[in-house]
């Protein structure tokens, strides 16, 4: 298994073009290149699909809380959203020639060992514009098969913004590594209901732990039954559900 690094030695000034660029200006023509080139790729090898893809607000500030096992989860989660959302991805990702898609594509860095404020600054800029911002709530890449445990970031965020968190599961891309064997693992995405939070301005670090509970263990009720259910009975029970909300007459 490849060595992790933990600590990115560049100093705060090398990202800040990245953090500028993010907070002005939405993803351009180089997002919708990725997109272009990459739905045939996660949609034929890996059979990527997506449950429950209207619970993202169709416009308006927002945030998506996936699990994390693969650097193609950004792709994953993005792929059926009609809408452009950003990532905030780990600074080592940003190095040539990843850096200039990166840096179109509305990825923006988190300094890895670092307190990076910047980060958040450029997320608040993001959210403030009515866009959608990617965070994984473990903050990182599980690397054990396993889902990881939730970081405070996320909870800290949902805090201080007070905009809708989509609780998001991705199954099967813990395997996905094993391409390389030739072996694609068929992938789902389910977007679990909007979660709302109270707005904070200076959560504790408690309080921001707590909020990033919650929503994970959203996260792992959904994942947890994509793994033992499968998607075409979650597939079924989403239908269902949608149809029973209609009948009811109130959003599914």
């Amino acid at each position: 298994m490849k060595e992790q690094l933990y600590k990115d030695p560049r100093p705060a000034e090398h990202f800040a073009r990245f953090h500028e660029r993010a907070r002005t200006r939405r993803p351009d023509w180089v997002y919708d290149l990725v997109r272009l080139v990459l739905t045939p790729y996660v949609v034929l090898f890996y059979r990527a699909r997506c449950i429950d893809s209207p619970q993202v607000p169709a416009d308006g500030p927002a945030i998506i809380a996936p699990n994390h096992f693969s650097v193609l989860d950004h792709f994953f989660v993005g792929v059926y959203l009609r809408r452009k959302v950003q990532f905030m991805a780990k600074s080592q990702l940003f190095r040539r020639p990843l850096q200039f898609i990166f840096h179109h594509g509305g990825v923006f860095p988190v300094r890895r060992g670092h307190h990076d404020e910047e980060a958040f600054k450029t997320a608040h800029a993001v959210l403030a514009r009515g866009d959608i911002v990617v965070m994984y709530a473990e903050a990182g890449r599980s690397r054990s098969g396993r889902l990881g445990k939730p970081r405070h970031g996320l909870g800290r965020l949902a805090l201080e913004s007070g905009v809708p968190v989509i609780p998001t599961a991705i199954a099967g891309a813990e395997r996905a590594r094993n391409w390389k064997r030739l072996q694609f693992p068929k992938v789902t995405v389910q977007y679990g209901g909007p979660l709302r939070f109270e707005t904070v301005a200076r959560p504790s670090r408690a309080q921001a732990q707590a909020a990033s509970e919650i929503v994970f263990d959203r996260v792992r009720t959904l994942h947890r039954r994509l793994s033992r259910e499968g998607r075409r009975s979650v597939v079924k029970a989403a239908r269902a559900a949608r149809r029973a909300a209609e009948a009811a007459g109130r959003p599914a």
